[in-house]
Formats: C-alpha cells, structure tokens, sequence
C-alpha cells in the first residue's frame, strides 16, 4: 500500500477530506461505497486527417508528441471497425489516438487538469454540469492543446483538440458531481433562478 505522505496531493486530498464529505452528504455507511475514480481516458479523433485512408504523418506526430507529453505514456492507435460510407471510411482506417491513465498518474494529470490546463481555456466560464453519464463518468473536450503549459506551440505543426474522460465506479451523476467539485473542477455556477454566471 502507498504510504499516504507520498500520494499525489488530490488523491490524498480525496482520501482526508473528500471522502468523509461525500460520506457525510450522502449518508454512506463506509468508504468502500464511495465514489472511486479509476481511470482518465485521453483521446484524440484524426479522421479529418485521413489522406487516402492513410494519417498524414506529420499530423500523426504532432498528437502523439501531444498525448505523451501531457500524460506521460504513448497513445495507442484506434482503428475503425466498420466501414461507414456517409463518413469515405473504411474499416481498418485510423480514426483516432487514445491514452489510458491510472494510480498516482492519473491523479497528478487530474491536478494539472484543473489547476493549469483549464484556466487556460479562452472565455471560460466554467465546465458544463450535465456531461455525466448513467454511471458517474464525466466528459469534457478541449479544443486545442495549448492550454498545457508543457505544449510549447511554436514548434507544433498542427493545432487539435482532445476528449476527456473521467471514469468513476460505484457511482452516479450527483455523487460523481459533488466530488469532483469538491476536488476543484470548476463547474458553471448559477444564480438564483438558474441563470449562468458569466
């Protein structure tokens, strides 16, 4: 087991404090009901990129380079499965990059998430509260990577976006919601009457 000292700061952040609250709010008779995040999946879609059913190259290593360095790992090829003629896709062609990250490297990615990457989205006026799922989960989409402060943009080729998500066992959208604010994700506030706060 991990000693507690050397836990990336918003996992021992759950553990001592948001853990107890979400308990308290919820009335959860032990931890082990809590909602648990275990695992942030980054990806990134390229089919706009195609050439010939074949991702120009240059493209490929602008989201790769992106993807390892704000996450650590190198992402995986996702390649399509059925051919869809609406789309000129064919079965077998890329369609997009992904990265799955867990343990103490997901929660340092979360950390940077909302503390470094976030605020640095233009005109941001807080994350949409509805994007959860049945089970919990949380989506977001970034729409260019120079929010992280790491991606040094004069020497990226091509700008894209990415797709986050946060996925939660054990939970729902109000349990999942409640901690993640708890956590600092800052969700779009409202005034009385439901009004968005700009």
């Amino acid at each position: 087991m991990v000693a507690t000292k050397n836990l990336p700061r918003l996992q021992k952040l759950y553990r001592e404090v948001v853990a107890p609250r979400t308990m308290e709010k919820f009335a959860l008779a032990n931890a082990h009901q809590c909602p648990r995040l275990v695992k942030i999946v980054v990806n990134c879609g390229v089919g706009r990129f195609l050439e010939n059913q074949k991702l120009k190259p240059e493209f490929r290593d602008t989201v790769i380079s992106t993807l390892s360095t704000i996450t650590g790992q190198r992402p995986v090829m996702i390649l399509t499965k059925h051919a869809v003629a609406n789309f000129k896709v064919r079965e077998g062609a890329p369609s997009a990059f992904m990265v799955t990250i867990r343990r103490e490297r997901m929660w340092s990615f979360l950390d940077r998430l909302i503390n470094l990457a976030v605020p640095r989205i233009k005109d941001f006026r807080g994350l949409a509260k509805d994007a959860f799922d049945q089970g919990g989960s949380y989506s977001m989409g970034l729409t260019e990577q120079a929010v992280w402060p790491e991606i040094n943009m004069a020497n990226v080729q091509h700008s894209h976006g990415m797709n986050i998500n946060l996925v939660f066992e054990q939970s729902n959208p109000e349990m999942s919601r409640f901690v993640l604010a708890e956590l600092g994700l800052p969700f779009v506030r409202e005034e009385e009457g439901g009004r968005r706060i700009r």
